[in-house]
């Protein structure tokens, strides 16, 4: 242990570390950024970006901002302002949703949404949840091949988040394109055509929700598992503005729907890429639970998490002033050789695992049950399936830095 540490004193400083701009990525980047993560770790645990603001590598550290809500806020208002000036439904309803704000409104929304959420609601999703699986399979079997993303990752969550909501399943069709495109105005570097196209995707989300959510006043469904009807009566008599109503209702389905989409895509490639692992698991199907904890450290769905400073705050020996901008490097954390013992090898009987893939402190991820229920039973019955997939050609990486996943997976069905 003595020398697996000795080797963590002696930085790694080259060209990667020193030009680590998130809004200048290579290629390289989107196909494997931890060497560069690495890199920026031991280099500069608090790099200073180019365009302003810190990048934050090492685990402890993360693990400190994430836990300190005070001094570490979460208020986007004043670092999206300028990214979108232009841009005023993206900046309406990314600075009005849960995520993006602290208390008192942060633990309203969320108290709003957890009673939806927690474990014992989640239950009678569950045979449902398996129902929607086999029929995915069913389908895939029929044809022997399957795009893992298009035909299954990407389906589930989408079905899932829009059974809580209560939307009609006719009118699902369009809600992932909508959600991939007001997620993609988050990436650290966003042109002017992907700004138009979540303008777009907004405005005919938000015509769409005005009509579902009158629907629901006249016709309420049952609180306790219906999250649409649960925020319009609200929670203690403190019932949501209509604006921040509508900006949560998409912000339910973005959450839900990218991240959870990544954790079984990249879970399937992984299985792919480790079939060492993947036979372990397929021997001892109760390995389940820890190799979707190890898929969400190995492969984080979510990579970036941003905060600003409060007050004057020193991190790991560098201080920082009131309104710095502060990039959580979560992919990089939990790649973190202090924490994680031979960070690059994928286990899935890694214990302890306590990785950083849904946040932590107040704004830890409030669906985090649900996407883990969701990967559980799509990797577990796609495994039982068809044990011995192969890929069909070469998965197609998402060139994003904040979500981790793949665009196409193609599987060959055996």
């Amino acid at each position: 242990m003595g020398a697996f540490m000795d080797g963590l004193t002696a930085p790694i400083i080259g060209p990667e570390a020193i030009d680590f701009d998130l809004r200048a990525l290579a290629d390289s980047f989107y196909a494997d950024p931890y060497p560069i993560y690495r890199a920026v770790q031991q280099s500069a645990p608090v790099h200073h970006l180019p365009a302003g603001g810190v990048f934050v590598s090492r685990y402890e550290d993360v693990l400190t901002v994430y836990q300190d809500a005070v001094r570490f806020s979460s208020d986007k208002r004043m670092e999206f302002a300028p990214k979108f000036a232009n841009s005023p439904r993206l900046l309406r309803h990314h600075t009005t949703s849960l995520v993006f704000n602290d208390a008192p409104y942060h633990a309203r929304v969320r108290r709003q949404i957890l009673g939806a959420l927690v474990p014992r609601a989640l239950v009678p999703l569950g045979p449902r949840l398996t129902t929607l699986v086999d029929r995915l399979l069913d389908a895939a079997e029929a044809r022997g091949a399957i795009d893992a993303i298009e035909d299954f990752a990407a389906a589930i969550p989408v079905e899932v988040i829009g059974d809580l909501l209560g939307v009609p399943r006719d009118d699902r069709a369009p809600l992932r394109g909508w959600s991939l495109a007001i997620l993609g105005a988050l990436e650290p570097a966003v042109d002017a055509e992907a700004l138009q196209r979540g303008e777009r995707a907004l405005a005919d989300f938000l015509g769409y929700l005005e009509h579902l959510v009158a629907d629901r006043r006249r016709q309420p469904g049952d609180p306790e598992r219906d999250v649409l009807t649960r925020l319009i009566l609200g929670e203690g008599g403190e019932p949501l503005s209509e604006p921040g109503l509508l900006e949560n209702c998409i912000f339910l389905l973005n959450a839900g729907h990218e991240t959870t989409s990544n954790l079984i895509g990249n879970g399937l490639e992984l299985f792919a890429r480790f079939p060492g692992e993947r036979g372990k698991l397929l021997a001892d199907p109760s390995l389940l639970q820890g190799a979707v904890e190890e898929i969400l450290r190995f492969e984080s769905s979510n990579q970036l998490g941003n905060r600003v400073t409060t007050k004057a705050v020193e991190i790991a020996g560098v201080s920082l002033p009131a309104g710095t901008f502060v990039t959580l490097g979560i992919g990089a954390a939990n790649r973190d050789p202090r924490v994680f013992s031979d960070p690059d090898r994928f286990d899935i009987q890694r214990q302890p695992n306590s990785h950083l893939a849904f946040g932590g402190g107040v704004h830890g991820c409030a669906g985090q049950n649900l996407a883990r229920m969701e990967g559980r039973v799509a990797l577990g019955r796609f495994l039982a399936r068809f044990p011995r997939y192969q890929l069909d050609g070469p998965p197609m990486r998402a060139r994003r830095a904040r979500f981790r996943g793949f665009t196409h997976l193609p599987l060959k069905l055996t």
